[in-house]
């Protein structure tokens, strides 16, 4: 089982993420955000991950630094639990609908931090989360789970649609990626001999 547990405690945040990429979609959610835990479940369950994630920061001020920590330790989660790379399909990509909304997520395991986003929410809030820390979380993710990831919201006149395709197609392509190829069993899929 290639799984993680990280723990990251500041003077805002105290997070742990348990993490296995070969899960079957279990998830247990305790943000204090009641709309993050919605999109983190979409990623357990079209990822096939199995994730629990228990958080507690200053939300009090306001969840930048709580939604930011989350994708942070959930990153380090995942280059741990990755293991080697040995194996792996190491690209991954989605493109999922909902209603009006389609989302790509497309993603390399590649051992370097890069993203690009790409979504204009068409609300600034999506009920009471700040559509601005979605791109906060993946960049969080991003820095430390070392992927290089893009994501663009193709189509939507609805927020919490557009996000929601993001997430799952995050997810879809994540499984994807971390997936053990058989024909690629032992080997390291880069031409570098390291990823």
């Amino acid at each position: 089982m290639r799984s993680a547990k990280v723990s990251r405690n500041t003077l805002e945040t105290q997070i742990t993420v348990e993490l296995n990429l070969d899960g079957n979609g279990q998830a247990k959610f305790d943000t204090g955000l009641p709309f993050l835990d919605h999109m983190l479940d979409q990623i357990a369950r079209h990822g096939l991950l199995d994730i629990s994630i228990a958080a507690k920061g200053d939300l009090h001020i306001d969840a930048h630094h709580t939604v930011e920590d989350i994708g942070i330790t959930l990153g380090q989660a995942f280059n741990q639990a990755v293991g080697d790379k040995k194996g792996l399909r190491r690209y991954g990509h989605a493109y999922v609908p909902l209603d009006e909304s389609l989302s790509r997520v497309v993603l390399d395991v590649s051992g370097r931090p890069g993203m690009v986003f790409n979504c204009k929410f068409v609300r600034d809030s999506i009920g009471e989360f700040e559509a601005d820390l979605i791109n906060e979380f993946f960049q969080g993710f991003v820095n430390h789970a070392l992927v290089t990831l893009h994501i663009d919201n193709l189509a939507g006149n609805n927020a919490h649609h557009q996000a929601e395709t993001i997430f799952k197609a995050f997810g879809r392509a994540l499984r994807m990626a971390v997936e053990l190829d058989p024909r690629m069993a032992g080997v390291m899929p880069s031409t570098k001999g390291t990823l």
